[in-house]
């Protein structure tokens, strides 16, 4: 029995452990109304178009042909 109440005490220890390091970690349950407010995603950055590199070799390649 001690057995348990030591697991149970580590677990919870560990819980409110993890809890303190998840940063804004909101407990009260369910939102409704004007404070249900969703925050959006930051927009991905877009990735850069190859514009130099695909230019050289489509011109060597049509050229050697």
């Amino acid at each position: 029995m001690w057995k348990m109440i030591v697991a149970f005490a580590l677990f919870a220890g560990l819980a409110l452990f993890f809890l303190s390091k998840g940063g804004d970690i909101d407990m009260s349950g369910e939102k409704h109304g004007g404070e249900a407010t969703h925050a959006p995603a930051p927009a991905a950055a877009a990735p850069a178009a190859p514009s130099s590199a695909a230019t050289p070799a489509s011109t060597g390649a049509s050229a050697s042909k």
